[in-house]
């Protein structure tokens, strides 16, 4: 045991950790207390992401090399600051299959990129549509008229059924899918056959066959892809009348904790706000866009309440695209950016645009603080270790984390206790039961484990690991989830140093 107490001091002193109180041979509960950290660094699955897009016309590839570098601070056009990027932002525009099924050649390219994706050590937000491009003329809105060029909803479908496959293979490096598909840079919104709800188009909302057709086709992606992977649609009332129907107001019910993570369409459904912070409704984020018989009008009171209670337990992002609302969209004071990315819980962001709007950011103080926050943050308070085995050999522990991040890991991922022998190296993973998706703030991990029955006698170190779920990636270590406490990662396997040592006699 004195053997031990020296052991543990020297751990704690090399790795910056203090301990409450003086190890003795007698103590029955050493506690030790973690420095957090407040540096940034990269993390799966969260954090601001980089912009890529392809044509199927003219296919290029995924660069293996270029996604490593995204990994390290990188800065974008017209930036001000630098980002660390395990995130990336992919469009697949359909633009030679609007009334044709894909090729098997082109589901092949679209799997090679995910495999680029894994062995690169990132994850993909892919959105699927069939233009990107914005034609003016003479209409109503000039900048953009129809036909826009999307697809009818019997390609959509079938589009759909041939990706599924492709998609679930892959599910291991999709963070989530974005809705897309319908309208132009599939936003569902400027579209020949979807409902026209632009001043360009006669009915200027959306009607009940045209909300049909738009549930139709969330529907077929919630059932042919992983029930693993969420949905992100682009406004939140599709989300409401995908679940309640067609007639459904604006003051339906967000979804409940008791609900989430169920598998369950209204647990799987996400939000992606490509004009945050644009104007007062983020350009038509928070419409009510009617339908046959009820008028389209601008709902901010009921929308973004729904958007922020129902984000709690879902999956949010997008990106900001434009710098006319300002100083709304500055820092604080004077504006409520960094404020309203917690408040909808916001995991991820376009590194890539809109820079005017991200600029104001790091001219106003608040990025870094942004840059930080984004997603899970989680830090490594304090831990009680118990080096006394009990008479049914258990080790008993307590470890109290906290997630200061805007939001929860929205993925399920194990949370292991690992104890690595000092002589051989070997080491044993022992899952605690816990869903990392429900960490929104303080966390305690209260463990009693039978450590003899699985463990020979020695010295073991003990560290927190948080591994990808998947058994494709759980060995990498890039998908582990770091925690933001100094000096107790360990880059080569992804552990977490608790800096302590059992001893199993």
């Amino acid at each position: 045991m004195i053997r031990n107490a020296f052991y543990l001091l020297y751990i704690l002193l090399i790795n910056g950790c203090e301990i409450s109180d003086p190890i003795t041979e007698n103590k029955d509960e050493v506690t030790i207390t973690y420095e957090e950290s407040f540096e940034d660094f990269h993390n799966p699955e969260r954090g601001f992401y980089k912009y890529s897009e392809t044509r199927t016309s003219n296919y290029n590839p995924l660069s293996e090399n270029q996604l490593k570098q995204y990994k390290g601070l990188t800065s974008s056009s017209g930036s001000t600051y630098k980002t660390f990027n395990t995130l990336v932002f992919r469009y697949y525009v359909l633009d030679n299959y609007k009334s044709s099924s894909i090729s098997e050649t082109t589901l092949n390219l679209i799997d090679a990129d995910f495999e680029t994706a894994r062995k690169a050590g990132v994850k993909v937000i892919p959105r699927f549509c069939y233009t990107t491009s914005a034609n003016s003329g003479d209409c109503n809105e000039g900048f953009i008229c129809p036909p826009y060029g999307d697809a009818p909803k019997s390609i959509v479908l079938e589009h759909i059924n041939q990706l599924a496959p492709v998609i679930n293979k892959n599910e291991d490096v999709i963070l989530c899918i974005q809705m897309g598909f319908i309208g132009t840079w599939g936003e569902n919104y400027y579209t020949d056959f979807f409902g026209d709800a632009s001043s360009n188009g006669t009915q200027q909302k959306v009607l009940d066959e045209n909300w049909n057709d738009r549930i139709e086709v969330l529907n077929a992606m919630l059932n042919k892809f992983s029930k693993n992977l969420m949905i992100q649609v682009r406004y939140p009332q599709l989300k409401q009348r995908a679940i309640y129907g067609i007639n459904a107001d604006t003051k339906v019910a967000p979804l409940q904790e008791s609900e989430a993570f169920s598998g369950s369409n209204k647990a799987r459904i996400g939000f992606h706000n490509d004009c945050l912070f644009a104007s007062a409704d983020d350009f038509g984020t928070y419409e009510d866009y009617g339908n046959s018989s009820t008028a389209r009008r601008t709902d901010i009171t009921n929308l973004k309440p729904y958007f922020s209670e129902d984000s709690k337990y879902v999956l949010v992002g997008g990106e900001t695209c434009s710098d006319g609302y300002s100083p709304q969209n500055n820092c604080e004071p004077e504006g409520h950016a960094d404020s309203d990315l917690r408040k909808l819980h916001y995991t991820y962001l376009n590194a890539d645009y809109n820079n005017q709007v991200n600029n104001d950011w790091v001219d106003g103080g608040c990025m870094d603080s942004i840059l930080l926050h984004l997603g899970y943050r989680i830090v490594l308070k304090n831990a009680k270790f118990n080096p006394n085995l009990s008479e049914n050999s258990l080790f008993n522990f307590t470890i109290n984390l906290k997630n200061v991040g805007y939001a929860s890991p929205n993925k399920a991922r194990p949370v292991n206790l690992i104890l690595r022998n000092q002589v051989s190296g070997d080491a044993t993973a022992f899952e605690l039961d816990t869903d990392i998706r429900t960490w929104h703030s303080d966390i305690t991990l209260d463990g009693s484990i039978d450590v003899q029955s699985k463990l020979s006698s020695g010295a073991y170190d003990c560290y927190l690991h948080f591994p990808d779920s998947s058994e494709k990636i759980a060995d990498n270590p890039d998908f582990a989830i770091q925690l933001a406490n100094n000096n107790i990662w360990e880059k080569e396997t992804g552990y977490n140093n608790l800096a302590y040592t059992l001893d199993i006699p």
